[in-house]
């Protein structure tokens, strides 16, 4: 063929075919390495997530605190400077490819490696967190207890017993009373990351309400006794009841000396008010002032002197049918009852005669 008998729209035609055919070449294997580079790029993060980050100072135990507020680009500044993951980018990344990003927990973490970056985050986005664990025991104090989750878990104390004697506190978590001594119902409770003195309350008051049933209430309203006269005579009786069979009897006892009109003479409510107690009681403390005292004022104290548990609250429920009217200590933690204030005095001169005998042996 003759390039002069060759018109120029082949040749024209000719290179634009060319053209489109090495176009669409190339535009494949852009194709191919920008698919073969996304491929090798998500490798990589995954092998970085799921790969296990064990430096030799990791066979250490780390504890990290993850506050309140804080973004998962502080999270993860905090976690490289502890040692418990390589790298910020990777951790980040991870939390965007399982969709935790907006779901990691404030609270004190426990780290022991080797772990991965995906360990990492699922544990934060499941709030595994260090816990802390604290028992008060029947009978506490609010100002005890006040004292108790300031040392375990930092929260201020004088915050704390403020929301004990606040009134208006109390009716908003459905306690009808002044204060919450009484209705911080003693037990073992596990509280996470910086409770506030409002989370460690409520708890505490709705652990009361669990165990102060509705049936319970009732049996309140068969005795003639309102929920806050039965919680106020259950911490008497907590402080009196050292021996648990004697609780129920305890518990009847003053509620004969009530039924009789008489003074409870109860010193649980005199240990409420004198300072440094629980002490030794003197004859001054009986003569002190104050509408806690019942050896001077009639009837229940306005309020409880403590918090009791439910036990001592079911001794005032459910009293042992007796009839005693006076109690001496015998010094081991029982007591003497007696129905007669004969049987009374002569129950306390023995009891004098044995004190005398065992201060002289010392």
């Amino acid at each position: 063929m003759k390039w002069s008998k060759i018109c120029p729209e082949k040749i024209w035609s000719i290179l634009q075919l060319r053209g489109k055919s090495i176009f669409a070449l190339n535009r494949k294997f852009i194709w191919f390495i920008l698919i073969v580079t996304g491929v090798v790029v998500f490798l990589s993060y995954l092998y970085f997530l799921f790969l296990p980050w064990n430096p030799p100072e990791r066979s250490q135990q780390i504890v990290v605190t993850i506050k309140r507020g804080m973004t998962p680009n502080m999270i993860a500044t905090l976690l490289k400077e502890k040692g418990v993951i390589r790298g910020e980018e990777y951790f980040l990344w991870g939390a965007k490819l399982i969709g935790v990003t907006r779901e990691l927990q404030a609270g004190n973490y426990f780290f022991k490696g080797p772990l991965t970056n995906y360990d990492v985050l699922r544990k934060l986005s499941k709030g595994d967190v260090m816990t802390t664990r604290i028992t008060f025991p029947e009978g506490t104090r609010a100002s005890k207890m006040a004292g108790m989750v300031q040392e375990a878990l930092g929260v201020d104390s004088t915050g704390f017993m403020d929301l004990v004697l606040d009134s208006s506190f109390c009716q908003s978590i459905g306690i009808s009373a002044d204060q919450l001594e009484g209705y911080l119902y003693p037990d073992t409770y596990v509280f996470h990351l910086e409770p506030t003195p409002e989370e460690i309350i409520q708890k505490m008051v709705d652990r009361f309400h669990q165990m102060f049933t509705d049936s319970l209430r009732r049996r309140a309203d068969e005795i003639g006794m309102s929920v806050h006269e039965v919680v106020t005579l259950a911490s008497i009786v907590e402080g009196e009841a050292a021996i648990a069979s004697e609780r129920a009897v305890i518990g009847a006892l003053y509620l004969n000396r009530l039924a009789h009109r008489m003074l409870l003479q109860a010193d649980p409510t005199i240990q409420y008010i004198i300072e440094n107690g629980p002490r030794r009681l003197l004859d001054a403390d009986l003569q002190i002032d104050s509408p806690y005292n019942t050896y001077i004022y009639a009837g229940l104290p306005p309020g409880p002197v403590n918090n009791p548990g439910i036990q001592c609250i079911l001794a005032v429920l459910f009293p042992e049918p007796v009839d005693y009217l006076y109690m001496v200590a015998n010094g081991d933690g029982s007591h003497t009852f007696s129905y007669t204030m004969e049987e009374h005095l002569k129950a306390k001169q023995r009891f004098d005669r044995i004190r005398q005998e065992v201060n002289r042996n010392h």
